[in-house]
């Protein structure tokens, strides 16, 4: 009983809870996912599909913090003058969720003494981009560091300091300026010409270094009108804390802590697939025209799942899965 009641405050204190989140099954699942092995993700969908209210559930479902992890975070807030005056250690992690007129400076850090910005505040934590196309190319570049290396580099004339950054990114966005390109129930009034304007800012580096693409759609009647509620973030999260417990074992003494952050030869050790899984995804390389960063993060998102199968072996299930939440980059020519 205790304990739950402890789930019932952490989610509360760490943002949304899952089971007031109506429908949208497939995206809980992809979030689900994304916890359990530290993957970027990025929603697409039309205006109030509940993409951002997902966003601000996924915090009620990352693992907790470790004792160092809660000393690394508290020592950037130190810096950058953001620890409040009663507050000792920060215990829960960061949700930051800079707008898009946010400048550069704000984002990497600077000013006259290199302070640390929003990429860094968000270390051990969460760095939500809502609607990713409306940030500026030259911003949505600066992340391609720090999401590739887990630090960011902050240069001025005086000094030069290196922040942690090792956050999740979680973006969303429309698929175009009217938000119903591909809709069932509205008409999208955008010409082409204006859609790949809209997406263009969206480079595909930057894309291939996002773990998981999912579609968020319209919610029903029915689902928003009925009153059961969905899996609750306790319930999601005892899942992801399974996962990561293998992971905690599995990369001991390593440096590493989940899934994502593998590195090529981390990969040829734990990330083996059967000849099955292997047809599957030299057929999806071929058809979906997927690049070599793609290639791994499918990997790395199929290692997770087998995980919260409970599975050592990365099955050709697994890596159906993981191919699909790569789809979206195709399908919107991203």
């Amino acid at each position: 009983a205790v304990k739950d009641v402890y789930s019932a405050l952490s989610a509360s204190r760490h943002g949304e809870d899952m089971k007031y989140v109506r429908g949208q099954y497939a995206a809980r699942r992809a979030l689900e996912i994304a916890a359990a092995g530290g993957h970027n993700i990025l929603m697409i969908g039309p205006p109030g599909g509940g993409k951002t209210m997902l966003a601000k559930c996924l915090p009620s479902i990352l693992p907790d913090m470790t004792a160092e992890e809660m000393l690394e975070t508290t020592k950037i807030h130190s810096v950058a003058g953001k620890l409040g005056t009663d507050e000792g250690l920060i215990t829960s992690r960061p949700f930051r969720s800079p707008h898009h007129t946010a400048s550069r400076i704000a984002l990497t850090g600077g000013g006259s003494n290199a302070m640390p910005g929003e990429i860094s505040l968000a270390h051990n934590g969460v760095l939500f981009l809502d609607e990713l196309p409306e940030y500026s190319r030259q911003t949505l570049e600066i992340l391609r560091q720090p999401v590739e290396d887990g630090k960011i580099t902050v240069s001025r004339a005086s000094r030069s300091v290196d922040y942690p950054a090792r956050f999740m990114l979680v973006a969303s966005m429309n698929p175009c300026p009217c938000g119903n390109y591909g809709s069932q129930t509205a008409e999208c009034t955008c010409t082409p010409a204006q859609i790949n304007k809209y997406l263009s800012k969206l480079s595909g580096p930057l894309i291939d270094r996002i773990d998981i693409h999912i579609e968020v759609g319209n919610v029903t009647y029915d689902e928003l009108s009925g009153d059961t509620d969905g899996e609750d973030s306790a319930t999601v999260k005892a899942r992801v804390d399974a996962a990561r417990t293998l992971q905690t074992k599995r990369f001991e003494g390593t440096g590493i802590h989940c899934n994502a952050q593998m590195s090529a030869a981390d990969m040829r050790i734990y990330c083996k697939t059967d000849e099955e899984s292997e047809r599957l995804l030299r057929s999806a390389f071929m058809k979906l025209g997927l690049s070599a960063r793609a290639y791994t993060r499918i990997l790395k998102v199929a290692r997770t799942i087998a995980d919260l199968d409970g599975s050592e072996n990365i099955m050709k299930k697994h890596v159906a899965e993981a191919v699909q939440y790569r789809s979206l980059d195709r399908s919107y020519r991203l």
